[in-house]
């Protein structure tokens, strides 16, 4: 590791305590000897940019124990500072200077208040950042790379290897240029840490059926049922027909059949009509049922049989649960990085278990497999480019365009492609 290193692992590799080792090598302890040695005294002032979730459960806590810090100055050894709060408030820490921060879980992306926060802040400072998913194209590495002075900012970046589609109403890259300084400067700063998992992942997808009637008719209204009004956009009609496959009773009778014998599972859903189906379910007698989302903030229950009801936005990160060896995806969540983390859940090098079972719940409609596809590509599911490829069918198949012919002259309608 080095200063704006991005520390690269697997959900529930030991990032954090990595990282934390890092700052205490570097403020003059030593990790070779059985005995504690101290740092520095005082050490650089600590601050710690990590998600609200893992914020508000305290879970940096306990990594900065064994090194005898703590946020409370009345419990920490030394008198320097140490914070741990949300990338929500980065902007606080802007005018920090001569100090250590630990960015957890990647959020630099684009060119908003979080970017500039953090480059002024990588420009004062000592940094490393940690993430479980590094960015799979190249623009997600600008502002690691700007930070670092490989480059004075994006317009220059943009200048040496981006090349922009000269066919398209909005600025889209067609390619990257120089893409082997790229690969050097990426491997220059990703440091990968390469371990050998004891757990086996074992992955199943389980087809559920829909009501394909009113799926159909969804697509050819495009009219919300629901509301009794049309729909003015792609979210809007996303949301819709994915309501119409999530609800479907097949659905939540194969759960009921993975919960026999699984008794124990964390159940990951997105959305409150999914929430209502499965608080009312018929769960064998006994069972306990607990959640967190964004209305409860419960803990996992004991016991031998229980569900807990993870919303994946609210908590797909920043928790673990060596207590079960289950996870069924009552839905899928557009976001590759999200799927990863909610995986990561049960995958832990602590964990009691061996092999570890997710069952991806999903239906052959079409947006389920849209979803599927951009998961397994490992990118996320674009709403607007499924809504837009749909209207282009329509369009091919009411106006007669992908009409071929028989050698004797008879039309043959075909599915475009």
């Amino acid at each position: 590791m080095k200063n704006g290193c991005i520390l690269c692992g697997g959900v529930g590799s030991g990032k954090s305590r990595t990282a934390l080792a890092y700052y205490y090598l570097n403020e003059g302890g030593d990790l070779c000897t059985k005995k504690y040695v101290p740092m520095n005294n005082p050490p650089k002032d600590l601050y710690i940019i990590t998600t609200a979730h893992k914020r508000d459960l305290l879970e940096w806590e306990g990594e900065l124990t064994p090194f005898l810090l703590c946020t409370t100055s009345e419990f920490n050894l030394y008198s320097n500072k140490v914070v741990v709060d949300s990338w929500n408030n980065i902007k606080k820490y802007s005018d920090v200077t001569n100090s250590f921060f630990i960015f957890d879980e990647q959020r630099l992306v684009g060119r908003g208040a979080w970017v500039k926060s953090f480059l002024k802040i990588a420009n004062a400072n000592k940094w490393v950042l940690l993430t479980a998913t590094p960015g799979d194209k190249w623009q997600d590495y600008i502002p690691v790379f700007i930070a670092n002075g490989f480059y004075k900012n994006r317009t220059q970046f943009g200048r040496d290897h981006i090349v922009y589609s000269q066919f398209s109403n909005y600025p889209k890259i067609d390619r990257y240029l120089n893409t082997g300084r790229l690969i050097r400067l990426r491997e220059k700063i990703l440091v990968t840490m390469d371990y050998d998992r004891e757990t086996i992942s074992h992955h199943e997808n389980i087809y559920v059926s829909y009501d394909i009637y009113a799926y159909k008719e969804m697509l050819k209204n495009r009219w919300d049922i629901w509301k009794n009004e049309p729909i003015t956009n792609a979210s809007g009609f996303c949301f819709a027909l994915r309501k119409i496959v999530n609800t479907d009773e097949s659905r939540s009778v194969m759960l009921l059949e993975l919960l026999d014998s699984h008794p124990k599972a964390i159940i990951f859903y997105n959305f409150d009509y999914e929430l209502e189906i499965l608080r009312n379910l018929g769960y064998l007698p006994g069972t306990e049922i607990a959640e967190w989302n964004g209305h409860k903030h419960q803990p996992v229950p004991d016991g031998d049989a229980w569900v807990y009801l993870v919303q994946y936005t609210s908590g797909c990160e920043g928790w673990e649960c060596i207590k079960t060896d289950t996870i069924i995806f009552y839905s899928q969540n557009y976001s590759y990085r999200v799927m990863t983390q909610a995986a990561g859940r049960i995958d832990r090098l602590n964990t009691l278990y061996t092999d570890l079972y997710y069952y991806h719940l999903k239906s052959r409609a079409g947006i389920d497999l849209g979803i599927s596809r951009a998961l397994k590509n490992k990118k996320d599911f674009n709403e607007t480019g499924f809504v837009r490829n749909r209207v282009k069918f329509d369009t091919l198949m009411s106006t007669g365009k992908n009409e071929r012919r028989f050698t004797d002259g008879r039309k043959q309608n075909t599915r475009p492609s």
